[in-house]
């Protein structure tokens, strides 16, 4: 598959439909009008690609709906150069934002499958994460911390504590939190024991699965 004129022209169609949504961080519009969405699923559903939807792609994940991808990523407010941990890299799309938003990735996938395949995938379109693991995201990435951002693209029954212990102070954990709907959720670290916690409404995301790879 190639990134056509056309598509470039649906990606900005799908940009103008997140603006209406309320997303106004300009960098976070700027990867949606650029990283090519068709890319990261079966060419079977490119038709599917630039709608605002999520979309399976294989062992039962979805690539995220691009509000979802876009709000979590303009909660997280990532600079340059932030560090931010990914639980769940999925189909990638959510990492190529965060690379594009110039920040050093560290992401967390647990089905082997999907890491193998987006494995492959970053490597033919140039994507380079500072990491890429296949592991347990309820764990984090101890070695690496802290960060300034973690990102979690699963539904948590409840906030591991791992990941808040991560975070740098000051840093901001972007969470779905809830069983069968989830509750959009910021943590932001005021201090080694205190955080401010604010939530932003109703997603649906697959469920985050502690010690299953």
């Amino acid at each position: 598959m190639r990134d056509t004129l056309k598509h470039r022209g649906m990606r900005n169609k799908l940009a103008e439909i997140l603006v209406a949504k309320g997303i106004t961080d300009k960098n976070v519009l700027e990867a949606i009008r650029t990283i090519p969405r068709h890319l990261f699923m079966d060419s079977s559903f490119e038709g599917h690609a630039y709608q605002d939807k999520a979309f399976p792609i294989g062992a039962d994940q979805t690539i995220s709906q691009p509000y979802t991808v876009a709000f979590q990523s303009e909660l997280l407010e990532v600079k340059p150069d932030h560090k931010i941990l990914e639980i769940g890299t999925g189909s990638g799309y959510q990492t190529a934002v965060l690379l594009l938003l110039r920040s050093k990735v560290y992401t967390i996938e647990r089905q082997s499958e999907l890491f193998k395949k987006t494995k492959i995938f970053f490597r033919k379109m140039g994507y380079r994460p500072k990491k890429l693991i296949f592991g347990d995201g309820y764990k984090g990435l101890p070695g690496e911390a802290p960060y300034d951002g973690i990102i979690v693209t699963a539904g948590a029954p409840e906030v591991p504590k791992a990941l808040m212990s991560q975070l740098k102070i000051g840093g901001r954990l972007v969470i779905p939190v809830g069983t069968d709907d989830q509750i959009m959720t910021l943590f932001i670290r005021k201090s080694e024991k205190e955080f401010e916690k604010k939530e932003f409404g109703s997603f649906r995301f697959v469920p985050l699965l502690e010690n299953k790879n």
